[in-house]
């Protein structure tokens, strides 16, 4: 895939000045705006034009670390020469990563303590990101109170997510804290609960005093840049996001593997055919959803990559409720036991019922197979936010079960999520719909470039 041109909308080039501008900042935008790109130009400027920064970190959630921002740098012309380093795996690998040479470090925030205690006091960093701020909301959560110890040696500090407060403003302070070290929230939790709260009449949690959210809000107004996608007109009423999904080796391998004996099994003499391309591409699709079935239905666990990448979506979404396709009844099923301690409302859409309880707010998660949802049911007073966890390669089925959300009555711009595998067979249909291509000639053309390369390589 060619890179491309980046011409920033009004809004992410005001995001960029201020990034440059600004030491420490909050970027709550919500997912779809693009807050990886804009933070990345921004890293590129400082670091390269400005002199302003010699080493970022980047904090972020397992499966966002190990491929968003090295995706989204090859994506873009302006990019293309970051070096952006994954600090992952056995501790000999992410000890590697931190001496190789780079721009940009990429940590997954369960080993912020274990990066905190490998440098103790000759912190390298002067620029820390990070990414799905939310996550360190809780102020007696390590990954929270390493971070204060070498906040003092962070020269800029940024803090992206969609949603900062999603149970209230006492989420806010630890947020805040680790941007402006107390400076506008009190240096101290107890500060700040005994002067923006009181306590529930039960004895039991805290309730914000009468205009406490206004004053609060006025407080981190210079610090924090707060844009949801409705506030932007000159955007499409559907935003498509792309999350890249990365197979970690073991399932890299059997994916690779199983991909060639299935392609193999093509002969040379055989064309391929609309019928033949369409179980070999729901094979491959279902080995990048984690499962597949055998000749006798028997379904067969492979990975949870892509149930590890989802669960960190709806984390990320953090409450929002989201109409949720599946491709495979082990899809549906694996979805389900994921998510059965998250204390989710989750709902399959079965019944009349159903529809009327996510439109009225009842359903957090609301699992649907595009088949069975794709006509005439109106979705789209429930929510704005679309997962595919399988894709489809049905250009009409595509088209009508994102309409459930993007139509008439909808107040809200619509953000369709895809969870996509790099390098597999996700990656050939995510092209063909984006391409709004007759997808069945894309997909046989896809599948022929796939046979060919593994017959050569054979």
């Amino acid at each position: 895939m060619s890179a491309k041109k980046f011409i920033p909308h009004d809004y992410q080039r005001y995001c960029i000045n201020r990034l440059l501008s600004d030491e420490e900042l909050g970027l709550f935008l919500d997912m779809g705006l693009g807050k990886t790109v804009i933070t990345l130009t921004a890293v590129n400027d400082l670091k390269y034009n400005r002199f302003a920064i010699r080493r970022t970190l980047v904090i972020a959630p397992k499966k966002v670390a190990e491929a968003t921002w090295t995706n989204e740098a090859a994506k873009w012309q302006h990019l293309q020469h970051l070096r952006i380093i994954p600090v992952l795996g056995k501790q000999q690998k992410r000890i590697r990563a931190l001496n190789t040479p780079g721009d940009i470090w990429v940590i997954n925030r369960d080993n912020v303590k274990w990066l905190v205690d490998h440098y103790r006091n000759a912190w390298p960093f002067d620029m820390v990101i990070l990414d799905e701020l939310s996550s360190f909301k809780n102020h007696q959560a390590q990954r929270f109170k390493v971070l204060t110890w070498v906040r003092p040696h962070i020269k800029r500090i940024v803090g992206l997510t969609g949603t900062p407060a999603p149970n209230g403003l006492l989420d806010l302070w630890a947020q805040v804290n680790l941007l402006d070290q107390g400076v506008r929230l009190e240096k101290h939790i107890t500060h700040y609960r005994t002067k923006y709260f009181e306590k529930n009449y039960n004895g039991h949690g805290y309730m914000a005093k009468p205009g406490a959210d206004d004053v609060i809000q006025r407080k981190i107004a210079d610090l924090c840049i707060s844009m949801k996608a409705e506030d932007y007109l000159d955007l499409p009423d559907c935003i498509t996001n792309v999350i890249p999904v990365a197979l970690d080796d073991k399932a890299a391998k059997q994916y690779k593997q199983m991909e060639r004996e299935l392609l193999l099994e093509i002969d040379e003499d055989t064309e391929i055919t609309a019928t033949s391309a369409a179980v070999l591409t729901g094979k491959l699709l279902q080995l990048c959803n984690g499962a597949l079935y055998d000749g006798s239905r028997q379904v067969h666990q492979i990975h949870d990559c892509k149930i590890e990448a989802f669960l960190e979506l709806i984390e990320q979404l953090n409450g929002k409720p989201a109409l949720v396709f599946y491709s495979y009844q082990h899809d549906r099923d694996r979805i389900l036991q994921a998510l059965s301690k998250s204390g989710l409302k989750v709902r399959e859409l079965k019944t009349p019922q159903d529809q009327l309880d996510w439109n009225a707010g009842k359903v957090d998660i609301l699992l649907a197979h595009p088949a069975s949802a794709a006509y005439g049911l109106n979705l789209q007073d429930g929510g704005n936010h679309v997962v595919w966890f399988g894709l489809t390669w049905s250009l009409e089925l595509y088209e009508q079960a994102n309409g459930r959300l993007h139509r008439q009555g909808q107040k809200q711009k619509v953000i369709l999520h895809h969870l996509v595998v790099q390098g597999g067979a996700d990656e050939d249909v995510m092209a063909a719909l984006e391409a709004k291509a007759t997808t069945q000639d894309k997909l046989l053309e896809a599948l022929k470039v796939r046979a060919d390369r593994i017959k050569k390589g054979a």
